[in-house]
C-alpha cells in the first residue's frame, strides 16, 4: 500500500505541467483577493510576505491611488497621522485571530479550547525616509495566547496552526522577523536577517498562514519541508519578480536552528546550513491565470533526534545520527472563474506534493488537493471559502522509533472545510470543520469543530 501512495507521490512532483506557456506580454494581475492592501512598495523574499500577506498575489509594487489602504483596518486612519507615517515610510499591518475549536469525537481528548495569536507587522521604507532607495525593514512581532488544539486529535498535524505560533509552550511575544531587504533593480533583491518561514509555499487558495484561508497547517505549506526549515531563523538570499510582480525564482541560505527567543547569532551556522530555493511560474489555461510551484530544500546539519516543532505534533526522541536531510515539493493552484467585473477576485483549484528524506524526516511524502478562492454567492464576493484533502506518509525508518511511544504508526489524512464571512472589511469570522483520520493507528478518527474571528487593526 505504501509503494502504492509513492507512486502517486513520484506522479505528482514530476507531473511538470504541460500548460506553462511562459509569462504574458503584459502583467497580469493575480485573482487572490485583496483586503486592507497597503500601497507600500514591498520587498517580499520567498519566506516573507508583505506587510498584508494578502497582497503578495497582487502584485508587490502595486499602488492604487484610488483604494483607501486603510479601509480594511478597525482603527482606520488614526485621525491622519496613520496616513502620515505610511507617507514618510512607516506603515503598520496588526491583526489577532481568534480560535474556539473542539474534538468532538476520537482523538485523545474530547474538549474545546480557545486561543489565538497577536500579529504585528511594521515596514519601514528607508527610500520614503530619504535615507536609501530601494532599502526596507520589515519588523514583526507575535504573541499567542489561550490553549492550542495541537495534540488533542492525535495527528502529526496541528489542525489549528496560527495559535501554535511561535512557541505553543510560551505567551511571551517573540521578535519573529528583523528582516532587511534591499533592492538592486525593480525586478531583483537581496535579503538577510531574522525571518519566519511560514510565507513560504506560495498558493492562491491554500496558504496566508492559518488565519484567512484554511487553519490546518497541511493546507499553509507543505509539511515535508518543515525538517528542514526552521519557523524561525536567521538568513540571507535573494529573488526574482516576474512581470507580474511576484517571486518567479528565490534562493534562500538559512541557519537550520529554531530560534525564536533569541537573535539567533550566538551559534549562527555551527550546526551546518539549509538551502531552499522554489521556482513559481504564472500560468494561462484557456485563459484564465494560474501558478505552478517546484521547490526544494537541502540541509547539512547532523540531525540525533526529533526536535520539538511547532508545527509538527511529535515527542522528542533520539534517532540515529545522520549528516543531512532533503526535500522536494510541488503545488498549483488554477482559477476555473475570475470575476468578470472583478479581476482580483475568483475561485479554482490547488493541490500539494511532496518527498522528503525518510532517514530523518518523520513526514516521508505529502498530498493534498482541493477547491477554494473568493465565495460564489451573489452579494458575498469579498467572502472566502474552501474545502481540502490531504494524505500523510510517515517514514518507514522512524516509526519504529515513534511506536515505542505513540503506538504503531501508519498514513494520516484529513478533510477541511471552512467559509469566512466579511462582517466588514475588518473583522472576519470562519466556522471550520475537518475531519481527521490520525497517523496514530490506535487513535480514532476525530470530529473538529469551530469558529475562528480575526481582526485587523
Amino acid at each position: 500500500m505504501r509503494c502504492w501512495y509513492r507512486a502517486m507521490v513520484v506522479s505528482c512532483l514530476f507531473l511538470i505541467p504541460f500548460t506553462i506557456r511562459g509569462q504574458e506580454s503584459t502583467p497580469v494581475q493575480d485573482s487572490t483577493p485583496v483586503q486592507g492592501r497597503t500601497p507600500v512598495q514591498e520587498p517580499t523574499p520567498v519566506l516573507e510576505s508583505a506587510p498584508d500577506d494578502s497582497s503578495i498575489e497582487t502584485g508587490l509594487l502595486a499602488d492604487s491611488p484610488l483604494a483607501d489602504p486603510f479601509a480594511g483596518k478597525m482603527t482606520g486612519k488614526w485621525f491622519g497621522a496613520r496616513s502620515a507615517l505610511a507617507e514618510s515610510g512607516v506603515t503598520f499591518d496588526w491583526d489577532v485571530t481568534q480560535f474556539y475549536f473542539g474534538t468532538t469525537t476520537g482523538g485523545l481528548e474530547r474538549e474545546f479550547r480557545y486561543g489565538g495569536l497577536g500579529d504585528y507587522v511594521t515596514l519601514l521604507d528607508f527610500g520614503k525616509m530619504g535615507l536609501a532607495k530601494g532599502l526596507f525593514l520589515k519588523l514583526r512581532a507575535q504573541n499567542r495566547f489561550g490553549e492550542t488544539l495541537a495534540g488533542a486529535t492525535g495527528a502529526l498535524l496541528s489542525p489549528t496552526i496560527a495559535p501554535d505560533l511561535p512557541d505553543p509552550e510560551s505567551n511571551n511575544v517573540f521578535l519573529t522577523n528583523v528582516l532587511f531587504t534591499q533592492f538592486l533593480s525593480p525586478r531583483f533583491g537581496v535579503f538577510a536577517g531574522k525571518l519566519d518561514t511560514l510565507d513560504g509555499d506560495l498558493n492562491a487558495f491554500a496558504h496566508m498562514r492559518g488565519k484567512d484561508q484554511f487553519s490546518n497547517i497541511a493546507f499553509v505549506s507543505s509539511p515535508v519541508a518543515l525538517r528542514t526549515i526552521p519557523y524561525v531563523t536567521v538568513g540571507t538570499g535573494f529573488f526574482i519578480l516576474g512581470k507580474e510582480q511576484t517571486p518567479v525564482f528565490t534562493f534562500n541560505v538559512l541557519n537550520p536552528v529554531y530560534t525564536p527567543g533569541t537573535s539567533g547569532l550566538e551559534n549562527l551556522f555551527g550546526e551546518g546550513v539549509t538551502l531552499a530555493s522554489d521556482l513559481r511560474l504564472p500560468t494561462r489555461v484557456f485563459g484564465l491565470p494560474g501558478h505552478q510551484l517546484i521547490g526544494g530544500t537541502w540541509s547539512s546539519r547532523r540531525y540525533v533526534g526529533l526536535d520539538q516543532d511547532p508545527r509538527v505534533i511529535l515527542p522528542s526522541i533520539p534517532l540515529a545520527r545522520q549528516n543531512g536531510s532533503w526535500s522536494v515539493y510541488y503545488n498549483f493552484d488554477q482559477f476555473l472563474h475570475v470575476d468578470p467585473t472583478d479581476p482580483s477576485k475568483g475561485w479554482g483549484l490547488f493541490g500539494r506534493a511532496g518527498l522528503a528524506d525518510d532517514a530523518t524526516n518523520p513526514i516521508e511524502w505529502f498530498l493534498s488537493a482541493g477547491v477554494g478562492g473568493n465565495s460564489p454567492l451573489r452579494g458575498r464576493g469579498n467572502d472566502r471559502f474552501g474545502v481540502g484533502w490531504h494524505l500523510t506518509g510517515t517514514s518507514d525508518k522512524i516509526d519504529p522509533l515513534l511506536a515505542r511511544l505513540v503506538g504503531g504508526l501508519g498514513n494520516g489524512q484529513g478533510v477541511e472545510l471552512f467559509y469566512n464571512f466579511e462582517v466588514n472589511p475588518w473583522f472576519h469570522i470562519t466556522p471550520d470543520l475537518q475531519v481527521i483520520i490520525p497517523a496514530r493507528e490506535q487513535v480514532d478518527t476525530s470530529l473538529v469543530i469551530g469558529i475562528r474571528a480575526k481582526i485587523d487593526f
